[in-house]
């Protein structure tokens, strides 16, 4: 650990002290503001507060013949920081972002599918109502999921995670059906008219797949010929042994094999 440096709490002294000693003409014009409000001069560093996470319930108490909102803190056991990460500012954390996660983990398929992302003025949220799963101007994705199971849990007495979550996945998934019908008449219509569709997504990319596996088959061949090739040259002719036989010992023999047949 160095030493502490009390430079920028002596500004004022040492302005003035130049001053006095003829090294500066003038006083700067914040000596006296600073005079009136001195800067902090503590240099304890107070470690930032830590956020509890707090859930909203609806449940039926006891005694009362409505049901009433209750507030529980997540007690969640923390592991200790390191000294380097101490006075790091705290992460929030909410509770749509462990719903969400949740979601995605079960439909990863989810994020692949194009989203909008541009709002007019940055509180569209402020006009929806996820009292259903469905909002005007809204394209249908996972975060109506979350929205929807977080409302449920706040809203409905006595409704517990899975069966928030099985409720809007419920939902969720019958207006996917919906859609895909859609779609799927609407192709249908279009055909009937004398519609031509191209290829789909699908065929495009086995094509694709097809052209590259047939480059690498290509690929392939040549590099095991020329292998092939490599070792050959590496371990040249072979030599003539005992049970090989001569070119002349075969132009003999069929010879002899011509004479016969005449």
């Amino acid at each position: 650990m160095g030493k502490l440096n009390f430079t920028a709490l002596r500004v004022r002294q040492t302005a003035i002290s130049q001053f006095a000693s003829g090294k500066t003409s003038k006083l700067p014009q914040w000596v006296d503001v600073i005079g009136e409000i001195p800067p902090a001069e503590t240099i304890i560093r107070t470690r930032a507060p830590q956020h509890q996470l707090v859930h909203q319930r609806m449940k039926t108490v006891e005694g009362s013949s409505k049901p009433q909102v209750v507030f529980q803190v997540q007690e969640k056991r923390r592991k200790p920081k390191k000294a380097s990460r101490i006075f790091q500012p705290v992460e929030l954390k909410y509770e749509e972002d462990q719903l969400r996660t949740e979601f995605f983990r079960d439909h990863p398929w989810e994020l692949a599918r194009p989203r909008v992302l541009l709002e007019s003025s940055g509180k569209d949220f402020e006009h929806y109502d996820w009292s259903r799963l469905q909002q005007p101007g809204k394209r249908l994705d996972g975060e109506n999921v979350v929205q929807r199971q977080l409302w449920l849990l706040n809203n409905v007495p006595d409704m517990t995670k899975s069966n928030a979550y099985d409720i809007a996945r419920r939902e969720f998934y019958r207006v996917r059906l919906q859609e895909d019908i859609q779609r799927r008449v609407a192709a249908e219509e279009a055909s009937a008219y004398g519609a031509e569709f191209g290829p789909s997504y699908l065929d495009i990319g086995m094509k694709l797949e097809d052209q590259q596996y047939n480059k690498w088959v290509a690929w392939a061949r040549e590099t095991s010929q020329v292998q092939d090739q490599r070792k050959a040259a590496l371990v040249g002719a072979p030599e003539l042994g005992d049970d090989t036989v001569e070119p002349s010992e075969l132009e003999g023999e069929n010879e002899e094999a011509q004479e016969e047949t005449k």
